[in-house]
């Protein structure tokens, strides 16, 4: 499963958010976010953007978590680079 899918299927079940929930906001069909949640799909870069969009509205502890998860330390990474 790519980590897109695991970010966001982690993120649900902790913040108790339902895939149709997310489906609703984004205004998608939910057998999206269940292909996505269940490994038989991998969301594109521009769908992640709108993921995040739609968990801030929803939880933003959610979307913060989503982007830690899916980035990892990338972020801190770019930080320490643009230090030396």
């Amino acid at each position: 499963m790519g980590r897109a899918s695991q970010a966001l299927k982690r993120v649900l079940e902790k913040f108790g958010i339902s895939q149709n929930k997310l489906a609703v906001a984004l205004g998608i069909d939910r057998s999206a976010v269940f292909k996505w949640v269940h490994e038989q799909r991998e969301p594109t870069s521009e769908t992640i953007v709108e993921i995040v969009k739609t968990l801030k509205q929803i939880n933003p502890d959610a979307a913060q978590e989503f982007v830690q998860l899916y980035l990892g330390n990338l972020l801190e990474d770019q930080q320490e680079l643009g230090d030396e």
